[in-house]
């Protein structure tokens, strides 16, 4: 190991013989991703928009990195919850917002709990937070924040579109967790 003293790290710029190059490499991955910026989806047609049963429930998906958009910032989708249904319960590090498009309902939201030692890691407050929404809503979700919608009418579908913002995961807070699956993801999957 080399030990330098302050301000003269110039003195012994030359003890590596290694050669790069990565600056070439950026260049080249610049070039490449204007040319499949350029080819990428402007308009995504209704019939292109897939239908997805997940842990989380079932989603239609309007942008994110799998569909081609020209757009590299936002998840979002579109959610139904059937009639006294429920969606999964999840948290993830990015903030979500939700706009109640169509359906009365609430969301419970466990706030984290963070435990800061020679490591960190999260447990959620027992508590829950309950909130009402209904048509013409938003709803906010922190970051880490458990969360789970509840459509509260027997007779009538909701219908929410979710936004998240998935520039987190590039910066190294990939933290999408499922807690509990919607039911209808566990009876598809023969779990009830």
């Amino acid at each position: 190991m080399i030990e330098l003293a302050p301000y003269q790290e110039a003195l012994k710029n030359n003890v590596s013989n290694k050669t790069a190059a990565h600056y070439q490499v950026w260049l080249e991955k610049a070039a490449q991703f204007r040319a499949q910026d350029a080819a990428a989806i402007k308009v995504l047609k209704a019939e292109d928009q897939p239908w997805e049963l997940s842990p989380q429930g079932l989603l239609r998906h309007l942008i994110n990195e799998q569909l081609g958009m020209r757009e590299y910032a936002v998840n979002m989708y579109i959610q139904e919850i059937a009639p006294g249904g429920r969606s999964g319960k999840h948290y993830h590090a990015s903030e979500e917002m939700v706009f109640i498009l169509e359906g009365e309902g609430y969301d419970l939201h466990w706030d984290p709990d963070p435990i800061i030692s020679d490591k960190y890691y999260w447990q959620w407050k027992p508590q829950e937070l309950r909130l009402p929404w209904k048509a013409g809503y938003f709803v906010y979700i922190p970051p880490l924040v458990q969360h789970q919608h509840f459509n509260a009418s027997s007779t009538n579908k909701c219908r929410i579109l979710s936004s998240t913002c998935r520039t987190l995961k590039d910066l190294g807070y990939d933290w999408l967790t499922q807690v509990e699956n919607a039911p209808e993801f566990d009876v598809l999957m023969g779990r009830k």
